[in-house]
């Protein structure tokens, strides 16, 4: 499975020093105790990403009363690059937990900056974002289910709209990570093109899982994407965790899982859970995404 480069951790000068970088190196590794928060505090989580400084195209928004989301209205969003014309290819972007759709275009992430910037490198596409609440993008006990909001009622929408719905890519951060994956998994390469995520919310141990989007271990153990990696056979995949994220050990360790020859890209930089790192990384993303659009 190719591999992205680590970062090397260089600290320098004198005894005291040393004694840090030999800390770093630990908390680098993800061995030491507390390795989140130090590796917060001793700078090591690389620089922020910057939002392009170009100019964003055209966003058509909306809202539906979604009957899987238990008759909520639903915000929407389809960002377009600048100049595009005709049916263009999609991407449907799953915000993270405490987001929406209009966060990731927003001063969050402003996903319709670097979408133009994509453009003017590489094939163009449309991205469509969606509130999809607090579930965790899978069935909850309740009957929620935005993962079955996103396939039965956004597409069809969308589709009015001039873009292909028939094959898209996924795109996802966190939770929206963690329900990208799934939900690839679960249309397989008959719909889905590639998947990119960042951070996605994983665990190893079922009861650590969020009890937000998680009643108890049984539900995480039903939907969970770790052991399931053959469900992604056949769909190029793209994964992106920074080591000072707590999903950090559990994303490589799903990373590992996938059987060999899976097109799987993995990379493990310096980077926190945060907005900072996920702007660094989506220029990558989308060009990856870009290319499994345009084969």
């Amino acid at each position: 499975m190719p591999r992205l480069s680590r970062r090397a951790v260089l600290l320098g000068g004198g005894s005291t020093a040393a004694v840090a970088a030999a800390g770093a190196a630990g908390v680098h590794q993800g061995v030491l105790p507390g390795r989140v928060w130090a590796q917060a505090r001793l700078g090591l989580n690389g620089e922020a990403g910057v939002v392009p400084d170009v100019a964003p195209g055209p966003v058509i928004t909306g809202s539906f009363r979604s009957e899987h989301r238990g008759g909520v209205e639903t915000g929407w969003a389809l960002a377009r690059p600048p100049a595009a014309v005709g049916t263009l290819p999609l991407v449907v972007a799953l915000h993270p937990l405490g987001s929406n759709h209009a966060k990731l275009l927003g001063p969050e992430l402003e996903l319709d900056r670097f979408l133009a910037a994509q453009a003017a490198e590489g094939p163009s596409y449309a991205v469509a974002t969606v509130d999809g609440g607090t579930s965790y993008w899978h069935p909850r006990p309740d009957g929620e289910d935005a993962s079955a909001m996103v396939v039965d009622e956004l597409l069809p929408l969308l589709a009015q709209h001039d873009v292909d719905t028939t094959r898209f890519g996924l795109l996802g951060w966190s939770m929206g990570g963690y329900g990208a994956l799934r939900l690839a998994g679960l249309l397989g390469p008959e719909r889905v093109l590639g998947v990119a995520v960042a951070s996605p919310a994983l665990w190893t141990d079922a009861d650590e899982a969020s009890p937000t989007g998680f009643a108890d271990a049984d539900e995480y153990e039903q939907h969970s994407v770790l052991g399931r990696q053959a469900d992604l056979d056949g769909i190029p995949v793209r994964l992106e965790c920074g080591t000072g994220d707590p999903f950090y050990r559990a994303t490589e360790e799903y990373a590992d899982g996938f059987p060999a020859g899976a097109e799987v890209t993995a990379s493990f930089e310096p980077g926190a859970h945060d907005g900072a790192y996920w702007r660094r990384v989506l220029p990558g993303q989308l060009s990856f995404l870009g290319r499994r659009l345009d084969a």
